[in-house]
């Protein structure tokens, strides 16, 4: 499968992801390491506020 590798990786850096490193995956292929930056506080005790569905 052919894909375009900068379309992607600038898609993903426009989401806020930063590319770290690149390495040659178990089988060959290339694997991308990515971060970005862990979501402010209020965000997170936002959603740890909300209900657990399912359990």
């Amino acid at each position: 499968m052919i894909h375009n590798t900068t379309g992607i990786l600038n898609s993903w850096g426009s989401d806020g992801w930063e590319l770290v490193q690149i390495v040659t995956g178990p089988e060959g292929g290339l694997v991308a390491y990515l971060k970005r930056p862990v979501a402010p506080a209020a965000s997170a005790s936002a959603s740890a506020s909300a209900p657990a569905s399912g359990v």
